[in-house]
């Protein structure tokens, strides 16, 4: 079987667990304080806070934002579904703008007609690593004096062209910055996130919030050599990450240069590769973006059913994923709970027609295998079973 994914991991990752395990030390300490700074310094970031996954990162920068009952959010809906539950658990509403088909990430010209009195922020999403348009959302934000929060699960490698500079996703552009450490991205540490930004009383906030509003650090506490009573003066939650899996990340980080480079070869094989498989459409990738290539995503031609060409590649040995998921199709996000441009759906069984070209990217893209292992022989048959399940899907009257 050809995976989907497979996480990059060796020897020094197992060491150095080892000596945190040696350590005593496993909860939240020395090995997470290394990866955060190890982390801002990667990505270019006065400050990282590491939390427990990217969906605690998500609330908790909302949260420290001030986002609560009866505030909207603007989003999209082509992502996973993490990306709206965060906003829902602030009790805030979110608001799903469309995508730009070509890139599968927020078009900034829908964005306005969404802003209504109850916006307090823009959550956009760098979907499956490709950066999505920095520079468009953050003049329409600073207009309307809102604070952007970037959901960059998929995004530690990547890059975007600001003021003429070649720049890391999650310096952060916008106020704040999160991340993932799923074993699907790109660096993992079993699981967790990072939250970064400039701001150093948001980061303060981040690192009370993480911990139950707990006044004091665990580190500060039996470090110290007088008695130290912590309080609780706000409202926090458990999104503590653990030594061991910081440990993990500090070796993955030093990875990161090197699976990133490969990562882009191989998406490099798949461009030539695919442009000869009629119909097919690969993956853009702007100008001003250089994706770490998280996902490799390619549009279907219109003769062919999604499940179908899936199951025949499964049924070759080789597992793919369909296209990024549409929140607002979920029956856990039924129309009173979000809304789009002109309101909500009431008939999802005919589609929204304000996030049309979402619902087309959720049903005619694939995700193709790729991982920093892969060899050339695998990816070549990864093209291959492609071609075959697509030319025999081609109706007669479409044959050359």
């Amino acid at each position: 079987m050809i995976p989907i994914a497979r996480p990059t991991l060796g020897e020094a990752e197992v060491q150095r667990v080892a000596e945190t395990l040696r350590s005593g030390w496993v909860t939240q300490g020395p090995q997470v304080q290394a990866f955060e700074s190890a982390f801002a310094q990667q990505v270019g970031a006065p400050h990282a806070c590491a939390v427990s996954n990217c969906t605690a990162a998500l609330h908790v920068a909302l949260t420290a934002l001030g986002i609560g009952p009866g505030d909207e959010v603007i989003t999209v809906s082509h992502s996973f579904v993490a990306t709206a539950n965060a906003i829902r658990y602030c009790g805030a509403t979110p608001v799903f703008v469309d995508i730009d088909p070509a890139t599968y990430n927020m078009d900034p010209a829908h964005i306005e007609a969404c802003i209504g009195s109850r916006t307090r922020a823009i959550l956009c999403v760098h979907q499956i690593g490709m950066p999505c348009s920095m520079e468009a959302i953050l003049k329409l934000a600073e207009r309307h004096q809102l604070p952007v929060v970037e959901d960059a699960a998929c995004a530690i490698g990547s890059e975007i062209l600001m003021d003429g500079d070649r720049q890391a996703i999650g310096r952060p552009h916008g106020r704040i910055a999160c991340f993932s450490f799923h074993p699907r991205k790109v660096l993992t540490t079993g699981d967790g996130g990072m939250l970064t930004t400039t701001d150093p009383e948001l980061d303060r906030q981040f690192r009370l919030l993480r911990q139950h509003g707990m006044s004091v650090s665990d580190s500060v506490r039996h470090t110290s050599n007088q008695v130290i009573f912590e309080r609780y003066d706000q409202l926090g939650f458990n999104y503590r990450m653990t030594d061991i899996q910081a440990a993990v990340g500090v070796e993955q980080l030093k990875r990161l240069p090197e699976i990133i480079a490969r990562r882009r070869q191989l998406a490099e094989v798949y461009h030539q590769r695919l442009a000869a498989i009629s119909g097919l459409m690969p993956p853009h990738e702007p100008a001003w973006a250089r994706s770490n290539w998280q996902s490799y995503a390619v549009r279907l031609p219109s003769w062919c059913d999604q499940r179908a060409i899936m199951q025949a590649m499964l049924d070759e040995g080789i597992s793919t994923r369909r296209g990024i998921m549409c929140i607002h199709r979920e029956k856990s996000y039924p129309p009173d709970v979000w809304r789009s441009k002109r309101g909500v759906c009431d008939d999802m069984q005919k589609g929204c027609i304000d996030l049309r070209e979402s619902e087309q990217a959720q049903d005619r893209t694939l995700l193709l295998p790729l991982f920093h292992e892969m060899r050339d022989e695998q990816q070549a048959r990864v093209v291959q079973t492609l071609a075959q399940a697509v030319e025999a899907a081609r109706p007669l009257e479409r044959r050359p």
